[in-house]
C-alpha cells in the first residue's frame, strides 16, 4: 500500500509527496526529522490535509506528479472538493485510488 498525500505549512503552502508509512511519515514532517523533506523543514508542515491509497507505487508517483503540476488554486479546490477525478480529468485512473481517512496535526 502506498500514500500520496497532501499537506498544509504553516506559510499556507502545499507539499505533496509519497509514502507508504502515512503516520511515520507525517511524524519526520511534523517533528523535522532528519528524513523529513527540505521543503517542510523549511516551511514547517501542520496538517495532513489528504492523503489517498493505491496499490503501488507507480500509481502513487503518478498522482503526485500530476498533484505537483497543478496550480495553488487547483490545489485548493482539490483539497476542498477531495474529488481527483473533477481536479485531474483523463489524467490519472481516479478509480485506482481510494481517499484515506487519517487525519494528522503538528503538536
Amino acid at each position: 500500500m502506498y500514500y500520496t498525500y497532501m499537506l498544509r505549512c504553516e506559510d499556507g503552502t502545499i507539499y505533496t509527496g509519497i509514502t507508504t508509512n502515512l503516520k511515520r511519515r507525517m511524524q519526520e514532517h511534523f517533528n523535522k526529522s532528519k528524513k523529513c523533506a527540505k521543503y517542510t523543514l523549511r516551511h514547517s508542515a501542520k496538517k495532513l490535509e489528504l492523503a489517498w491509497e493505491s496499490e503501488n507505487r507507480v500509481l502513487a508517483s503518478k498522482l503526485e506528479y500530476q498533484i505537483k503540476k497543478l496550480t495553488k488554486n487547483e490545489k485548493e479546490n482539490l483539497i476542498k472538493n477531495k474529488k481527483i477525478e473533477e481536479i485531474l480529468k483523463q489524467k490519472v485512473e481516479s478509480d485506482k485510488y481510494n481517499l484515506s481517512k487519517e487525519e494528522y496535526y503538528s503538536d
